[in-house]
């Protein structure tokens, strides 16, 4: 018996432009195909299934499925008188976004407000002048710092009233570039 799935063609389509997706988004393209195959599939499957699905490298899909158990997305199940490990995904898709950013964050973001501060505290420290750079590295810090804040005050909200915020997409950027003057005074009020 084959281990390899019988994809259909939208399946393999998807695949194949996750993986393409993935590389331009600085995950490797075998990554990302094999999270899209546990995406779709019906199952969890084991490594060797992934192999011969995905004409890959065992040591690859190997390497590929620490990769995404490090991000959280895929994760271990064992299944009845089969002692193989088997893989699955996150399938909402709401939680796969927030595990990514979150993870990104992490990796990403949290070491870059580090630094700045680390810059920040040194030119303090050594009591140097306020220059184009000091000024600079002060504003890069005071966005990250207020991107961070947005970020936690959205990935704390209920799925539900995440989604619902951005249907109202277009009506808060209509009420934010063009609001009444009630509506003025309120925003002008939790700005200060």
């Amino acid at each position: 018996m084959s281990d390899k799935l019988i994809l259909t063609p939208a399946a393999e389509k998807f695949i194949l432009h996750w993986g393409e997706m993935g590389s331009r988004w600085g995950i490797s393209r075998s990554v990302a195909q094999i999270q899209s195959l546990l995406y779709v599939s019906e199952r969890p499957l084991h490594a060797d299934e992934i192999v011969t699905t995905l004409s890959l490298a065992r040591s690859n899909v190997s390497t590929a499925l620490r990769e995404l158990q490090t991000w959280g997305l895929v994760r271990v199940v064992h299944l009845p008188g089969d002692r193989r490990d088997h893989f699955v995904t996150i399938c909402d898709a709401w939680e796969m976004l927030q595990t990514v950013v979150a993870e990104r964050k992490k990796r990403e973001i949290d070491p870059i407000i580090l630094l700045l501060r680390e810059c920040l505290a040194e030119i303090n420290f050594k009591g140097e002048h306020e220059t184009l750079a000091v000024t600079r590295i002060r504003e890069l810090l005071s966005f990250f710092d207020t991107a961070v804040d947005f970020y936690e005050q959205i990935s704390s909200m209920p799925k539900a009233k995440l989604q619902k915020a951005m249907k109202l997409g277009r009506q808060l950027v209509k009420l934010l570039t063009n609001p009444s003057a009630k509506t003025k005074q309120k925003l002008q009020k939790k700005e200060k």
